[in-house]
């Protein structure tokens, strides 16, 4: 398949990118490198052999996303690009409501315009709101905690709504919970542009020594050690999940929560980081991040079930896998 991959050069993008490839799929990668690098371009082509076609551009612009379409037989599509940080999503609600939801119609009107019928969203675990763990696709959304939430299931609306309306469209929501690590080979990992908002960027550049100390975000949840239990997931297995889900599409919309189902801590996270790598991560706890939830972890049975999908990767390669990419690279 021929398939249009948007924030193809994002951290899970360009992991995605390359598993597409390794399953001998084309790929077509359109990114406004807002939250990435060109130079991953050189990098996929590093590891893959191959050189996917690239447009820099934002996919909000319909006129410029149109010419895509126009000239590339489309088979499907992987929407990554999009804004994703929950705290600034909660100080900056407008411009995360435009650029995700405009994305997500745009390429939902030219799907239909030029006969593409595959399409996977790039969902996420805070559609369902404070809701008690395991979180299943069963489960009622609740209203989100935080607007980026709310853009995601908002545009799973949009995408669920153009499937009724256009028969033979089909849609996969795939439900992410924290992807963490990085590819083996240390080139490609999680690189954001300025302070990192999510949490393993973070831990991997205090440890480094370019950020002095790392802040915990609230240490008195009811969980373990008082600090946020969420599900990390390797992004590499996160990815080959994409692939399962484009390649099983069958009419309709389909739901999947990707994830490992085990829930680890902050704490327990920066401490395995330490104890894997044997490097120092200084850190303090700080207030609450408005939007944050206490404990978020997956049942994830359903995508093994109907996709033949399951998380492989554990902890200790997520923290090593993440560490060997920001010495390489950062």
């Amino acid at each position: 398949m021929k398939i249009l991959v948007t924030g193809g050069l994002g951290f899970i993008g360009s992991h995605t990118v390359i598993e597409l490839l390794k399953n001998h799929h084309e790929v077509i990668i359109a990114d406004n490198l807002v939250n990435s690098k060109i130079e991953v371009l050189d990098k996929l082509a590093a590891i893959t052999g191959v050189r996917p076609d690239f447009y820099q551009i934002d996919v909000t612009d319909e006129a410029k996303l149109e010419p895509i379409f126009q000239n590339h037989p489309i088979d499907g599509v992987i929407h990554f690009a999009g804004l994703k940080a929950v705290g600034e999503s909660v100080s900056k609600p407008i411009e995360y409501y435009y650029n995700n939801l405009v994305s997500t119609m745009v390429l939902s009107k030219l799907c239909v315009k030029y006969g593409v019928q595959k399409f996977v969203f790039s969902s996420s675990a805070t559609v369902y709101g404070d809701q008690p763990s395991p979180l299943k696709e069963e489960m009622e959304l609740k209203k989100t905690t935080n607007p980026y939430g709310e853009t995601k299931a908002m545009s799973e609306r949009i995408l669920t709504d153009t499937v009724k309306a256009n028969d033979g469209f089909a849609v996969v929501l795939l439900r992410y919970f924290n992807p963490v690590g990085a590819h083996e080979s240390g080139l490609i990992g999680e690189d954001p542009n300025g302070i990192p908002n999510n949490l393993m960027p973070f831990v991997t550049k205090v440890a480094k020594g370019q950020l002095k100390k790392l802040s915990v975000f609230g240490n008195d949840y009811d969980t373990v050690d008082g600090t946020g239990v969420r599900d990390y997931i390797h992004v590499v297995d996160l990815a080959k999940a994409h692939v399962k889900a484009i390649e099983n599409l069958t009419k309709g919309t389909r739901v999947y929560n990707i994830g490992t189902g085990n829930g680890t801590s902050v704490l327990e996270l920066v401490n395995a980081f330490m104890k894997v790598n044997g490097v120092d991560v200084p850190y303090e706890i700080v207030g609450r991040r408005p939007g944050d939830i206490a404990t978020c972890f997956a049942d994830a049975a359903k995508a093994e079930t109907e996709l033949g999908w399951k998380a492989e990767l554990g902890i200790e390669d997520m923290v090593r896998d993440a560490w060997r990419f920001e010495q390489q690279n950062c």
